[in-house]
């Protein structure tokens, strides 16, 4: 996936949990989370496969925020992207007033 297809993604996903429980906020934090936490694993990976011999045993805590895992903008800006696309939009959707339930009182 590129930059345009996470965030087109992380929108989706964002779509389908705002509307179907109205909470915006919700469905960024899981289109947010499931991208970083991809990035996050391909990194794991990335270290132990240049510093680790092959070993996840051989993977310091830090492993995932060494800086040489991360070595490229394309890393970088598909965990950022979804970020960039879906904040704004859960402070529009958060903005708008509700239709409540109908009645009028």
């Amino acid at each position: 996936m590129n930059l345009i297809e996470h965030a087109l993604a992380a929108l989706v996903i964002q779509a389908l949990v705002g509307l179907a429980t109205r909470n915006w906020w919700a469905g960024a934090a899981l289109a947010c989370g499931y991208f970083i936490g991809r990035e996050v694993s391909q990194a794991e990976y990335r270290w132990i496969e240049q510093f680790g011999q092959g070993l996840r045993a051989n993977m310091p805590w830090w492993g995932v925020f060494d800086r040489r895992v991360w070595d490229n903008a394309d890393r970088w800006a598909d965990w950022i992207g979804p970020i960039v696309v879906t904040v704004p939009v859960a402070v529009v959707m958060g903005r708008r007033p509700s239709t409540g339930s109908g009645r009028a009182d």
